[in-house]
């Protein structure tokens, strides 16, 4: 790790930024009032939300050529500063307010020369609700500029002015930046913890999509310092994200070029696995939900190698590739930068620019032609496993086929060991996929047989991230599952035909439930993601203890609660019963502890990081050994109480 340069630098300012750039189109009202509306939610989620806006500036000012170097530091108490070496926000009296444009951008929402054609070419801050919103959201804020020789501070409170913009010192002409120091509010968050690990993960994941910035993050507290520097760009994003894969071609496919004012980069390798592993960003933003880049892409894909293939004579007279078979085990990813970006519904994760999807499907056509072409051996391996992937597929098919004769796979022939609930409307009902017979026959006994129905599954499932999905198809708990659902998978899979709106993972609370959980989430994770974006699935959480003293009984749900409560009762008569597995409590006692609506509690899964959540089941999951090894050797200090 090298040492990050000074926040100093000479700027070529290609085009001005001045304060009359700076539009305003409405007011800070309700942003306290419902501030959830603005960053998502008031929790730990909502707390790191502040710094990505912030961040997005800096980013925004490197993406327009003007920043190189930005450090975001963890104060000890309890605040975060975001520096940068821009421009500087605008300091000048803006032209219509007469007030300095530095307080019309930290006081009013959609105040920015991103709103302005011009100040920026690309923004990914533009639909984002930008630094304002932090300032109302927080304590207070203090916003440092240096531009036009001269160092700028103001204060704010609450998202309010405390006092007039100042001038405390001089600084060189070639010197520009910007400095946001802020404390959360703490009436506003559940949490105020700003966690080391979260923003580094979206910060490596910044300093990757746009090669050469330097972002360093500093935690005061703990004296931990990270660099994020690739000039390697989306090339080391590929290397980073299949480190623990093995690949096909010695070094990963890189594209880059401009249609239509459109920047697109584009880097791609295949590995050994089955799995595809696509990941999207417009402006710097994580579409999750795909868009017009993705399906250009997977277009073009497809043509190519289809073309490619023929020319090579690879493929019988009427044989067609399909995408999937192209796409097995691919690792992609495709980053755009839109001038004026269309981003679907408020979470922006899907890009709706409908001209997009043909300037990436022209671009990557002729590109990755050029690519094949000049590397025909690279092409030659990709196509090799591609019509292995076509002859498993069409094995998969015709497994398919023969479960939905037997009626498996259709709604009318659910499998016999579910015991199913009285409600037919998905909005309600629950299927609660439970470890082992035993779990299963109290869990059938104990629920509400109106809107819960109960899937057993005996042993441990097939690990889906080392098999086909012919094989996977073979697994007859897997298509227990998939009929029970009745959404279908892979090329079937439809979320609106979901029979249940909540799918909920129960396991015992030991080694090896947590070992059949992270199976059957490993196959939701690759198979049926939709289920885990759409919010439906959740895992179950059963007491750890009993607790026992007279006639009164407590469940604790962690080694810390139970010994709060033996010391608050005292020992003495106090029975104390540690529950190793479901089967262990009486269907009355689950009922209370984890499947009653009223008091249980249940963990909705979530994808915050695709990126991480693809690391940690290929790390668990996966062939490699090593990295398995290591995780468990960094993590096992975590462990305080394990059942073996």
């Amino acid at each position: 790790m090298t040492e990050e340069a000074p926040i100093s630098r000479i700027d070529s300012v290609s085009e001005e930024y001045e304060s009359s750039d700076i539009e305003v189109m409405e007011g800070l009202d309700g942003v306290r009032i419902r501030p959830a509306m603005y960053i998502g939610s008031t929790d730990g989620h909502g707390l790191h939300h502040l710094v990505y806006e912030v961040v997005d500036n800096s980013i925004d000012e490197a993406m327009a050529g003007h920043c190189e170097n930005i450090i975001v530091t963890l104060m000890k108490q309890g605040t975060v500063r975001v520096e940068d070496d821009g421009r500087g926000i605008p300091v000048g009296p803006h032209p219509k307010y007469k007030v300095p444009a530095l307080e019309i951008v930290m006081t009013r929402l959609h105040a920015g020369g991103k709103f302005k054609k011009g100040s920026y070419k690309v923004s990914g801050g533009l639909h984002g609700v930008g630094v304002s919103v932090v300032n109302a959201l927080s304590n207070w804020l203090e916003a440092q500029v240096t531009r036009e020789g001269a160092v700028h501070v103001q204060r704010y409170e609450k998202g309010r002015v405390a006092g007039p913009m100042k001038v405390i010192g001089k600084a060189p002409m070639d010197v520009t930046g910007t400095v946001i120091t802020f404390e959360p509010d703490d009436t506003v968050f559940t949490s105020l913890e700003f966690k080391f690990e979260v923003l580094e993960h979206r910060l490596r994941e910044l300093a990757f999509l746009n090669r050469g910035v330097k972002i360093t993050l500093l935690d005061e507290a703990t004296g931990k310092k990270e660099l994020f520097h690739y000039e390697g760009g989306l090339i080391s994003f590929i290397d980073y994200i299949d480190r623990n894969r093995t690949p096909l071609i010695d070094t990963p496919i890189f594209l880059s070029g401009e249609r239509e004012g459109v920047a697109i980069e584009i880097a791609l390798e295949w590995t050994d696995g089955y799995t595809e592993n696509i990941f999207t960003y417009a402006n710097n933003i994580n579409t999750t939900e795909g868009g017009t880049h993705l399906s250009g892409f997977k277009g073009a894909l497809t043509r190519t190698f289809n073309d490619y293939a023929r020319k090579a004579d690879l493929l019988k007279k009427d044989q067609q590739l399909q995408g999937e078979d192209i796409r097995e085990g691919i690792t992609t990813v495709i980053s755009v930068k839109v001038p004026e970006p269309q981003f679907e519904g408020q979470t922006k994760t899907k890009l709706g620019n409908s001209e997009v999807r043909g300037y990436v499907e022209n671009f990557l056509n002729e590109r990755l032609r050029e690519y094949l072409e000049e590397n025909p051996k690279d092409g030659e391996k990709i196509l090799q496993k591609a019509l292995q992937a076509s002859q498993a597929r069409e094995a998969a098919r015709k497994a398919r086929d023969l479960t939905r004769r037997k009626g498996l796979l259709e709604g009318s022939g659910l499998p016999g060991k579910l015991a199913d609930c009285q409600s037919r409307d998905p909005a309600v009902s629950e299927l609660y996929i439970v470890e082992g017979d035993s779990a299963g026959g109290s869990a059938k006994q104990g629920r509400n047989r109106a809107n819960q129905a109960i899937l057993p599954l005996r042993g441990k499932i097939i690990n889906v991230e080392k098999s086909r999905l012919d094989k996977i198809l073979s697994n007859n708990e897997i298509r227990s599952m998939i009929t029970a659902m009745g959404c279908g998978i892979g090329d079937d899979f439809d979320v609106a035909n979901l029979r249940y709106h909540k799918i909920i993972i129960m396991t015992d609370a030991d080694v090896d439930g947590a070992h059949i959980r992270t199976l059957i989430l490993t196959f939701f994770y690759r198979y049926m993601q939709d289920l885990i974006t759409g919010g439906y699935l959740y895992i179950a959480q059963p007491p750890l203890y009993r607790l026992k003293k007279g006639k009164q009984e407590f469940y604790c749900f962690s080694d810390a609660r139970k010994d709060e409560l033996v010391e608050s009762l005292g020992s003495h008569g106090l029975g104390i019963q540690r529950y190793k597995g479901l089967g262990e409590m009486n269907p009355g006692q689950l009922w209370e502890t984890t499947m009653d609506p009223d008091s249980r509690t249940l963990l909705r899964v979530t994808v915050e990081d695709a990126v991480l959540a693809d690391e940690m089941f290929t790390i668990l999951m996966g062939d490699q050994v090593q990295p398995r090894k290591e995780f468990i050797e960094t993590h096992a200090k975590e462990v305080t109480d394990l059942d073996i």
